[in-house]
């Protein structure tokens, strides 16, 4: 019996780890660069600026469009707000090519890492994609977004903007 309580305490306890929701610290995982370089996602940080991490992949059409939309008004959103994206490719090994190639005839001028393994996917509790993040400079977990529908984009960029004020998001 006790070894049952054991096992099952240590299983609650790696879960609770894992889960990611709003008010959390950005979680360790390992992801790719594009250049096939390693980087731990706790190392992600924006110089106390916001950042939003969005994570798609390359077989998602609401993903891509999600992105080319923010990419639209990014430029204007970094220089107002000094804001980073973060887009986080679950691209497995044998499809992680087309995330360079996306990215490039894209012209999507973000921080671009592939999760292969889909470690930071689960850390983050992403279930489905695109899944998108919003984080303060604290690298607190402040807003969070599930899949994507046209003028999405908008309430994302209102909640970058009062974090930038320093006020309260909305979900």
């Amino acid at each position: 019996m006790r070894k049952i309580i054991t096992i099952c305490s240590a299983v609650v306890l790696f879960l609770c780890a894992f889960k990611s929701s709003d008010g959390d610290k950005i979680p360790s995982a390992m992801v790719k660069k594009l250049d096939g370089s390693k980087i731990n996602t706790n190392t992600i940080s924006n110089n106390s600026k916001p950042m939003i991490i969005s994570f798609w992949a390359t077989w998602c059409k609401p993903c891509k469009k999600e992105l080319d939309a923010i990419h639209e008004e990014y430029d204007e959103l970094v220089k107002e707000t000094g804001v980073k994206l973060i887009a986080i490719s679950i691209d497995d090994a044998r499809s992680s090519s087309k995330v360079i190639t996306d990215v490039k005839v894209k012209g999507w001028k973000y921080e671009v890492y592939i999760d292969e393994n889909q470690d930071f996917k689960r850390a983050m509790n992403v279930n489905n994609v695109p899944h998108t993040f919003l984080v303060d400079g604290n690298g607190q977990i402040v807003w969070s977004h599930n899949s994507y529908a046209e003028g999405d984009e908008e309430h994302l960029f209102e909640n970058v903007r009062k974090l930038e004020k320093r006020k309260k998001v909305t979900h």
